[in-house]
């Protein structure tokens, strides 16, 4: 059975048709592949892991170890690059691989992509404005915290580092890793110093074919904004060689006590219905320098679509844990859904990059929240009520909104987060959303992203982050508490 028949008709048909109906605005998109074939994008997956942490756990417990197991190519996609632990670890990783690989003459060339966004205000207020980005010739390598040249061309690996920036604000702001054509790892961390709450998912299937076509597209330069099989992939996407259930995971601590360090290993692998959801580069549509006199609507992309039409379907229960909340059009979907009875958690964190929200949006999460909560209380007051007055209103869904807190026991241990910076949507317990797209107004109009989007009924997983935050939250509203 196709990825399409079973990923269920009630969500596939409203996304595409929604896609379709605004194609002819995307066809300039960065990338633009899948703007007149947008079913090109439903496939498969079999998830392995799923990890929680801080960045530098993430990286050293899932990414590096990937890295160092390469034998044939490797593409690493971030958006921020920073002096940091990570890009220490990173560059230790690529000189431990280099080593190994002298031990074994007989080991067969391997390509390494490097491709980030951001490093700095001159280097963004200088970057080229090209699709073709900026390539980094290997004599500046050391200035970015990688190894020499020779320590990497003795070891025949062939290394390209590459930068994708476009002003105002225009990030390229995915996060991946693809490891020999057949495994991915999707993150939500950057290479920087930043001790947050991060996730990270791990995927074989035929979804790293997709996320191969995106990477050439925008990072080889060689796609073919016609054809979505623009991607030279030697290699077959590997997949799942048992028929176990895919539920079956087994929950690991990465440290001692209440660590947010953990992760979740899958024991099973029968592929997924899975869609792959893109949200291409865009210079903010009719740009203003303040943000609420420009165009209203963001970009039909795949990921704003998908996540607008989940909204909308929803029946029972929207679960959200985001960095920061400055979308509007995310909260008014979210009103709607409430307003037919459905549950709504937010999860957030408090003054979290507030100067970015102010320059990108012209307002904050709080400010934002404020507004939300005030509209849903009036939404709530305009509904009948039972003839109990301490009855919640008739059809009116529980709104929930949580910040991040830090354990304060914890604080001084180097793996606890101090503000969550993981990205997660899960919609009546069935579809889930991972990627590097935020519910701000950045991800939502002018920041490239990606998503992953899971059709898996009864997922178990959620239980790795849910057990981290439930610990590490308080509460900004309760709609427990009007009645």
């Amino acid at each position: 059975m196709s990825a399409a028949a079973e990923f269920p008709e009630s969500f596939v048909g409203p996304w595409m048709d929604r896609l379709r109906t605004h194609a002819h605005r995307q066809v300039d998109d960065f990338p633009s592949y899948h703007a007149s074939h947008p079913e090109v994008l439903i496939t498969t997956s079999v998830p392995r892991a799923l990890y929680v942490g801080t960045g530098v756990s993430i990286f050293t417990r899932a990414i590096l170890p990937a890295i160092l197991n390469a034998k044939h190519s490797v593409h690493f996609v971030t958006c921020y690059w920073a002096p940091s632990q990570t890009l220490d670890n990173l560059a230790e990783a690529l000189e431990k691989l280099a080593e190994s690989r002298l031990q074994t003459p007989d080991a067969p060339p391997l390509k390494i992509t490097i491709g980030f966004s951001s490093r700095s205000l001159l280097q963004k207020l200088l970057h080229t404005s090209s699709r073709h980005g900026h390539v980094y010739p290997s004599f500046e390598w050391p200035k970015l915290g990688l190894p020499n040249e020779s320590v990497l061309t003795n070891a025949r690996i062939d290394m390209t580092v590459k930068s994708l920036f476009f002003t105002p604000f225009s990030v390229m702001h995915p996060k991946y890793l693809v490891v020999d054509g057949a495994r991915a790892w999707v993150p939500s961390c950057n290479v920087s110093w930043e001790r947050w709450f991060e996730g990270c998912v791990e995927v074989e299937g035929d979804v790293v074919r997709q996320l191969l076509t995106f990477h050439d597209s925008v990072w080889d330069g060689q796609g073919s904004a016609d054809s979505p099989f623009g991607v030279t992939n030697p290699l077959p996407a590997a997949m799942p060689t048992t028929s176990r259930s895919n539920k079956r995971a087994s929950l690991h601590s990465g440290g001692l006590g209440m660590s947010a360090t953990q992760s979740l290993k899958f024991s099973a692998a029968q592929p997924v219905p899975t869609i792959f959801l893109p949200s291409s580069h865009h210079r903010n549509p009719h740009f203003s320098l303040f943000p609420f006199l420009s165009q209203s609507n963001p970009p039909m992309t795949p990921l704003n679509a998908a996540l607008l039409t989940l909204f909308e379907n929803a029946q029972s229960n929207i679960s959200i844990v985001t960095p920061n909340v400055t979308s509007w059009p995310v909260l008014e979907a979210l009103l709607a859904a409430l307003a037919r009875g459905v549950d709504v958690e937010i999860r957030t964190s408090r003054s979290m990059m507030v100067l970015e929200q102010l320059v990108t949006a012209c307002t904050t999460t709080a400010w934002c929240l404020d507004r939300f909560i005030s509209k849903y209380k009036a939404q709530v007051n305009a509904k009948p009520k039972l003839n109990d007055p301490e009855a919640p209103s008739i059809g009116t869904g529980r709104l929930d909104i949580l910040y991040y807190k830090p354990l304060e026991s914890r604080l001084a241990e180097d793996d606890e987060p101090v503000l969550s910076h993981f990205k997660m949507t899960m919609v009546d317990d069935e579809y889930l959303v991972l990627g590097s797209g935020n519910m701000d107004r950045a991800s939502w109009w002018t920041s490239q992203e990606i998503g992953i989007l899971f059709y898996v009924p009864d997922f178990e997983g959620r239980q790795l982050w849910e057990g981290v935050l439930e610990r590490r939250a308080e509460y900004v509203f309760r709609s427990a508490d009007l009645y």
